[in-house]
């Protein structure tokens, strides 16, 4: 299985290596959390949701998550739509 691409569901933007996220208001870690799948590593607290630093939006941290083959799949399953219309 291929890695993941991790983007915004909302807007796309994709994180760096450097980017970071604090855990507020629990313990103030500082830490990028797609390195620990949204946990974090001050506090074990899990981060069910993760919000973009570039559109503010908040999304459920697993659909940050896209994998090449699944998007091939929608990218086929529009052009079938497309057709049929």
């Amino acid at each position: 299985m291929e890695e993941p691409i991790i983007r915004c569901p909302r807007c796309e933007w994709r994180p760096k290596a450097e980017s970071r996220w604090q855990c507020e208001p629990k313990c103030g870690t500082s830490w990028n959390t797609f390195w620990t799948g949204g946990v974090c590593p001050g506090c074990g607290k899990r981060w069910l949701h993760t919000q973009c630093p570039q559109c503010f939006a908040r999304s459920p941290h697993k659909d940050w998550y896209h994998f090449p083959e699944e998007d091939d799949e929608s990218v086929e399953e529009e052009k079938t739509e497309t057709i049929d219309a």
